[in-house]
């Protein structure tokens, strides 16, 4: 399945007709996919500044402290 995501052909030759079209004014510029719903990216980033506020109430103290100590040693660990 193609990517649709991207705005400009990979394959060199294709660019390169693109471009000179663009330049020669026989094609237009691709414009960004405006296809998102605001509403619902709104509401993504709503639940992505709360995610992390709600996961560590729902934590016990025991967890917290178990999770600390795995980062602390992750990070204090010798490098290769």
């Amino acid at each position: 399945m193609p990517d649709r995501s991207r705005k400009r052909p990979r394959d060199p030759n294709q660019l390169g007709k693109l471009i000179v079209d663009i330049a020669t004014g026989e094609a237009q510029e691709p414009k960004p996919d405006e296809s998102k719903n605001p509403a619902a990216v709104e509401l993504g980033r709503k639940g992505g500044l709360k995610g992390g506020k709600a996961r560590a109430a729902k934590l016990t103290s025991q967890e917290r402290s178990e999770m600390a100590r795995k980062a602390a040693r992750a990070r204090w660990r010798p490098s290769s």
